[in-house]
């Protein structure tokens, strides 16, 4: 009997305000007042209901979440419901008060966005002034209170030769783990065509996490880059080993993407998707009275990834399909076809003799 899929993380964006204007932003996000978005009653029937059946981890996301007057009620409730709470904050509001709030509220971790070694590329990127000084102050904000932090990248051509640059950044201001994220072009990062890697380059800076990984102090987990499962894979193989818990710990565990099977992003108004960067509706909660759990079990779109033979061109042929799957997001934006080939994968699929791996 086929192993059933339960959530393992959600992330919902709480709401869609946020001060910044990134370059790469999937919601085009701006500082203003959204109308839609859950009500404070809402948001508790809707963490009850995930409750009720699993206890993922939530990311509290947006746009900004600090931007909603309620967030720290919100993550209290989630924490006394035995959920692990985290916080995915821009930075730029980040103070003592607020950061013990944080703490408080039960959340046990956050996300710092670092897309440049220095101010200057930082701060082209986040398209304000002072972006970086003030991450960096979250950062000591966050260190000082002992809030755990992660750093995330977005990688892009004006950064992905600078990653070492970064994570070392990363490890000195005191991070815990550090997760590149490989740009998916929806939102603003329509605009940033010119500036995304190749699939060779792709393929390089994956090969890099894995290079690194294999002696870092700190994790490292890429995130929106599906086929470094395969990497991870192969370049074990090629050292005459196989992959197992004890030797790469949690990324023996995990999968390329996880929406609809581990993962469901859940938008500013309710809507449910696979991810935040795939706005295809897999359901709407509000009309199912805040019943995620009817849509996570129950979504043709959610079912349609979780069987391995509705993926088309390569990905449906390939040995690997069930640890990567491809990048959806990444083939709708440029076939329109969710299930098509993930676009930017160089590997050429063998016969499935080694689906299992």
């Amino acid at each position: 009997m086929e192993r059933k899929h339960i959530p393992r993380l959600i992330a919902w964006e709480t709401t869609r305000r946020c001060p910044l204007n990134c370059r790469h932003c999937r919601a085009a996000a701006m500082d203003k007042n959204y109308s839609g978005e859950l009500t404070t009653e809402e948001s508790f029937r809707l963490l009850d209901n995930i409750a009720s059946f699993s206890k993922p981890i939530i990311i509290l996301t947006g746009g900004e979440p600090m931007a909603r007057d309620d967030i720290y009620e919100i993550a209290k409730y989630g924490t006394s419901l035995g959920l692990r709470m985290v916080m995915a904050p821009c930075g730029i509001m980040m103070n003592e008060d607020n950061v013990q709030k944080m703490i408080d509220s039960g959340i046990q971790r956050i996300s710092l966005s670092i897309d440049g070694a220095d101010k200057e590329t930082h701060d082209s990127f986040r398209q304000v002034d002072g972006a970086f000084d003030s991450v960096m102050n979250a950062a000591r904000l966050a260190r000082e209170a002992g809030l755990e932090f992660q750093v995330n990248t977005t990688v892009t051509r004006l950064n992905y030769k600078n990653l070492d640059k970064i994570l070392q950044l990363s490890m000195d201001i005191g991070a815990v783990s550090y997760h590149p994220f490989l740009l998916v072009p929806t939102g603003r990062g329509k605009n940033m065509a010119e500036f995304e890697i190749d699939s060779q380059e792709y393929e390089d800076v994956l090969t890099w996490v894995y290079e690194k990984s294999l002696d870092l102090p700190i994790q490292m987990k890429p995130t929106c880059a599906p086929h470094y499962y395969r990497i991870l894979r192969q370049k074990e193989k090629e050292a005459g080993r196989s992959v197992t818990f004890e030797t790469h710990g949690l990324n023996a565990m995990t999968k390329g993407c996880l929406g609809g099977q581990g993962f469901s992003f859940i938008s500013h108004t309710g809507k449910v998707q696979i991810c935040g960067f795939l706005e295809e509706e897999a359901g709407d909660i509000r009309k199912t009275d805040m019943n995620f759990q009817e849509e996570w079990e129950n979504s043709p779109l959610f079912l349609k990834m979780r069987d391995p033979k509705q993926y088309e061109g390569k990905c449906g042929e390939c040995e690997y399909i069930r640890v990567c799957g491809g990048c959806r997001a990444r083939a709708f934006s440029q076939t329109g076809n969710i299930m098509a080939e993930e676009p930017y994968c160089i590997y050429e699929p063998g016969k499935r003799k080694d689906a299992s791996q």
